[in-house]
């Protein structure tokens, strides 16, 4: 099974293809109807698990979210995540009843399933073409935060009995989103600071414990009442813009996780659908779609950005790039669990319609953002992943990076990093061989950096640094930030 995951990957990556689809496609080849023709119908033991694998994807892609990126774009990504939800529930739920015939609850199932995004899906594509930070704040802001309401809504609309008034459900939403932030932002700061100022007698505890604060804000957040999805989102956007010790570690740790999680989350889908269904519901779902993303999907972003000023071409790519991932299938699962009338139906036509225009989407995706001209420059390259270990008795921290090949910092002199007072290039490695660097010492690409840093000047020696390697010997000077030694 590892091996047949490790292929999937690289064809993902090969293809361009979201792996959503290779994993759903193992699923289905050793489910019913395949290879392995194992039978497997558990749709509420699959809801636990989903959700379980939810949290802990929403929690990587939290960890993995810039302040920096997001905070220009987070207005435009709430309006986007509400207002936009809201104008794709009705215009794709009109559509299916209209359209396909479907009574107004599945129908409006079916809008709300299938009205939330997936950032794993979009950026797994978009890997290559790097994109405006202000296009991928809005796009990784708006997966992160519609969950929640798609949640309530599809919960609410699959309880048996008549469904509430939309005034009603609309407190419903600002009230659970309003404890779920609240929590979410409250367990982070919390969690950050403990984990900042409380040195744990081993560095692999770092990576389990930032998953541990993650998962007790989705707890939290459940059990007050509130969206628990939101709140692990915002308690791990905290804690990766926190500056944690030993955090590359803890990145990849979380990355590892997240990757397990959505393996065996479309593996499980795979296994729970049966192939011969959809064959009926292959072109409702087809024109329930060509209703999502041509007028459902355009029609929200248009609406929601219409008091930013988007240029068009950002808005065409943002509607292109509403790919539907896992979780409208497992929230598909929803009603099933529930017992409402045609909750098949609703599954099977939820799962043609991700499938299909994932496999549409998804390829031309780079292809759009390249013949729209919006590609931007690939900062992530010149970045640094900082390691920083806690010295405790010693009241400061050990700084460790690699230069990156794209890095401004080749070149540079040792003296002209311009480090606060208290911080200092104590070791370098180069082609495996470490040496103690003086001031006219030049660093170069590939080269290992060991700094160590006083508790006081630890966050302004890594702006420094981060400064340096955008900006070379004369950041400060050209904008880039990064304070300098007087």
């Amino acid at each position: 099974m590892l091996l047949i995951a490790v292929a999937a990957v690289r064809v993902s990556s090969r293809s361009g293809l979201p792996s959503l689809l290779i994993y759903l496609g193992i699923g289905i080849a050793i489910g019913q109807d395949g290879i392995g023709n194992v039978v497997f119908d558990n749709a509420e033991l699959t809801q636990v698990i989903g959700y379980a694998a939810l949290v802990v994807i929403l929690a990587e892609g939290g960890l993995g979210t810039k302040w920096k990126e997001i905070k220009p774009a987070l207005p435009a990504a709430i309006v986007l995540s509400l207002v936009g939800v809201a104008v794709s529930v009705g215009v794709t739920a009109a559509g299916a009843h209209y359209l396909v015939g479907l009574e107004w609850r599945q129908a409006l199932l079916i809008g709300a399933v299938v009205s939330s995004t997936d950032a794993a899906a979009v950026f797994s594509v978009l890997r290559k073409v790097p994109l405006p930070s202000r296009i991928t704040g809005v796009l990784e802001a708006e997966s992160g935060f519609n969950d929640a309401p798609v949640v309530i809504l599809v919960v609410a609309f699959a309880t048996v009995g008549p469904v509430d008034d939309w005034y009603v459900l609309i407190g419903k939403i600002a009230l659970e989103l309003t404890i779920g932030a609240a929590i979410g932002l409250a367990v982070g700061f919390m969690g950050a600071y403990g984990l900042r100022h409380v040195a744990l007698p081993a560095s692999g505890l770092y990576p389990i414990a930032v998953m541990a604060i993650a998962v007790a804000a989705y707890a939290a957040g459940a059990m007050a009442h509130g969206s628990g999805f939101l709140a692990v989102y915002l308690a791990a956007m905290v804690l990766g813009n926190a500056k944690l010790p030993h955090w590359p570690a803890t990145r990849g740790f979380a990355d590892g996780l997240g990757w397990i999680a959505q393996i065996g989350m479309f593996v499980l889908l795979g296994l729970l659908v049966t192939p011969h269904e959809l064959i009926h519901d292959f072109w409702p779902a087809v024109i329930i779609g060509l209703v999502l993303t041509m007028v459902a999907r355009p029609l929200e972003v248009y609406l929601s950005l219409l008091p930013f000023r988007v240029p068009w071409q950002e808005q065409a790519l943002m509607s292109w790039a509403g790919l539907r991932g896992a979780v409208p299938i497992i929230l598909a699962t929803i009603p099933m669990v529930s017992g409402i009338e045609g909750s098949d139906r609703v599954f099977n036509i939820v799962f043609v319609l991700v499938v299909v225009y994932t496999l549409v989407q998804g390829p031309t995706l780079p292809w759009l953002a390249r013949k729209l001209e919006l590609g931007g420059s690939d900062e992530a390259a010149s970045d640094l992943g900082i390691e920083s270990a806690p010295l405790e008795k010693l009241r400061g921290h050990l700084l460790s990076f690699a230069i990156p090949p794209a890095s401004r910092m080749h070149g540079v002199e040792v003296s002209e990093l311009r480090l606060p007072h208290g911080a200092s290039v104590t070791l370098v490695v180069r082609d495996a061989t470490s040496f103690v660097p003086a001031p006219s010492t030049v660093l170069r690409r590939g080269d290992e950096l060991l700094v160590v840093a006083t508790d006081p000047v630890r966050d302004a020696a890594e702006a420094r640094l981060r400064a340096v390697a955008k900006g070379g010997k004369l950041a400060g000077w050209l904008g880039t930030g990064g304070g300098t030694r007087s």
